[in-house]
């Protein structure tokens, strides 16, 4: 009896992983997101960008080889000390990562960006805010999804190439038996890779939430609630302090936030398989948005944010058209009729055509 239904679950597993990827509109949101996060890190810094990552930087190029050696970080800022080699490899930089954010051409895109992050972060580890440890983690973990299958120019090429085909596909040849036993495995393979990244990246979160939670657990002021007043006063972290000052002026809505900050935390990874986790998201929303405004890390809170998204179904993110156009049609604002309806009528919505060169973008 236990032997069989350990063989049920191992067939439905697998059928999970293989049968069709998941979260492919989760998986979008973080490629535009990290793309484009990463392209206004970029631009926000580039009157300081020779400081940071160029050959004039405090923490220079031998000192980066040096820890590029010990930690085995690839760096191609390294391969020169020209100025200008350093501008044109900062201007790839933004052009890739605007071409990551756009998903054009994802597969060699996302590798590319990924290069990119990890260059940028291995060259000048010790001279960013340490917000953009997250943003390289993911530049990795993406390259092994489809990230580009929807809200893409990869999307958007393959419909309208599925459009040409499909008037064609009654007079093309069918394939051989060989061709497509060929292609089923290409894209068993992508949809099982693809799911592992999601899997990857889902892992990440929660392990960063869960540690983050028990680690603040063993400290005395968190215990006692007074470690955010303690930051409040840290100058490093100060980018309005008049706002820190008032914000301190209230030691019980600090001690409250102190708490709710771990609690929400350590119970994270907990709350993922029900709807409790919804609620958790808001204040986790709520927790990052605060950290950007009043600790003045926005590239840490950004990355926080962007990651939380691949907790939500595409169910929510293919709702959120709906919910549009319902909210702008409750204030008043018109707005031009969607494709699949038509002038006098919706018709019923159709089911996006796939090819099989279109696997996983």
């Amino acid at each position: 009896m236990g032997s069989e239904r350990t063989r049920t679950l191992l067939s439905a597993a697998t059928v999970h992983v293989t049968g069709r990827p998941l979260s492919l509109y989760a998986t979008s949101v973080l490629r535009i997101g990290y793309g484009l996060l990463y392209l206004v890190f970029l631009l926000r810094e580039f009157p300081h960008r020779h400081e940071i990552w160029g050959p004039g930087s405090p923490w220079t190029p031998a000192l980066a080889a040096q820890l590029s050696d010990q930690t085995g970080w690839y760096s191609f800022l390294l391969l020169s000390d020209d100025r200008a080699y350093f501008e044109l490899c900062y201007g790839t930089a933004l052009v890739a990562s605007a071409l990551f954010m756009l998903g054009w051409r994802t597969r060699v895109t996302s590798l590319v960006f990924a290069v990119v992050v990890t260059s940028f972060h291995s060259r000048s580890i010790f001279m960013t805010d340490g917000g953009d440890n997250l943003v390289l983690l993911m530049s990795l973990y993406l390259v092994l999804t489809a990230c580009g299958r929807r809200w893409s120019l990869d999307a958007r090429r393959e419909r309208r190439k599925a459009v040409r085909a499909a008037g064609a596909a009654a007079r093309a040849k069918r394939p051989g038996r060989t061709a497509r036993q060929l292609r089923d495995a290409r894209v068993t393979l992508t949809t099982v890779v693809h799911n592992c990244g999601v899997f990857v990246i889902a892992a990440q979160v929660c392990f960063l939430y869960g540690s983050a939670g028990l680690y603040k657990v063993q400290g005395s002021y968190w215990a006692d609630g007074t470690a955010l007043h303690y930051v409040l006063h840290l100058e490093l972290f100060q980018p309005w302090p008049a706002l820190s000052q008032l914000l301190d002026h209230y030691p019980l809505a600090i001690a409250a936030i102190s708490y709710l900050t771990v609690l929400t935390q350590v119970a994270f990874p907990f709350v993922l398989f029900g709807r409790l986790k919804y609620p958790v998201l808001a204040l986790l929303l709520a927790l990052h948005v605060g950290i950007a405004v009043v600790l003045g890390l926005p590239v840490f809170s950004g990355a926080m944010i962007i990651a939380d998204a691949v907790f939500l179904p595409d169910r929510f993110y293919t709702s959120l058209p709906r919910l549009g156009r319902r909210t702008a049609r409750r204030l008043g604002v018109r707005l031009p009729r969607p494709r699949g309806e038509a002038r006098h009528g919706a018709v019923p919505p159709q089911v996006e055509p796939e090819t099989p060169g279109s696997a996983l973008r």
